[in-house]
């Protein structure tokens, strides 16, 4: 398509305006209770298995729907009950939106996480919560894409066997897009009340480029 020089120039003058714009929310005018991460993590990429059904799925299954990428097991003692509690307190909140959302909790102790036990697991908290493993280089691959540290000491004395994890949650809007970077939800007092607002505004969000794409395809 071609444009007249004036209007060009006004799309230019438009499209730096908005940059600067997104500028300033990156400095926190936004709002946003979680970290803001948009622009700085990648796209939601992943190979698993999905515990409910056994089938292979991609971040293609979740197109449409804000998702929520979680590291952990269904043997840990604390951090991983209390976080996926908290996030069902949070996705109880959204009401009716909460069927927008999908938590997708991958195991880094497939090892003992069997399908049948990562299924009853998050089943136990909330509908909108998948259970996903991997092989040991799909889960690496994935760990490695988000900067998630894990480690698994398996042990015969069930005392013994030791699992870490990062407790990050990372967020991810309707087309996959990185958007929010919530801190551990497992310790403390987190603000479930500002995260589901995050999730509610994530959810609202249109799912179509908007004008500002537009422009910079045009300018």
């Amino acid at each position: 398509m071609s444009l007249h020089p004036a209007f060009r120039a006004l799309a230019a003058a438009l499209v730096l305006f908005s940059m600067s714009a997104a500028l300033s929310a990156c400095n926190g005018d936004e709002g946003w209770h979680a970290t803001d991460v948009a622009g700085i993590s990648p796209d939601l990429q992943f190979q698993m298995t999905r515990a409910e059904d056994g089938r292979h799925v991609t971040a293609a299954d979740y197109s449409g729907k804000v998702a929520l990428l979680y590291f952990g097991y269904t043997f840990c003692p604390d951090i991983c009950p209390t976080t996926l509690a908290n996030v069902a307190q949070i996705l109880k909140g959204l009401g009716g939106e909460a069927s927008k959302v999908r938590v997708l909790f991958v195991t880094v102790d497939p090892g003992r996480d069997t399908a049948k036990i990562l299924n009853q697991y998050t089943d136990a908290f909330a509908p909108q919560m998948d259970g996903l493993a991997g092989t040991a280089d799909q889960l690496a691959a994935l760990a490695r894409r988000y900067r998630i540290a894990y480690s698994v000491k398996p042990n015969g004395d069930p005392a013994r066997y030791e699992v870490s994890h990062s407790p990050a949650i990372y967020v991810f809007g309707k087309q996959g897009k990185a958007r929010l970077l919530i801190g551990n939800l497992g310790v403390g007092k987190p603000d479930l009340k500002g995260i589901g607002a995050d999730l509610h505004r994530l959810i609202g969000e249109s799912g179509g480029q908007g004008w500002l794409g537009w422009l910079q395809g045009v300018v």
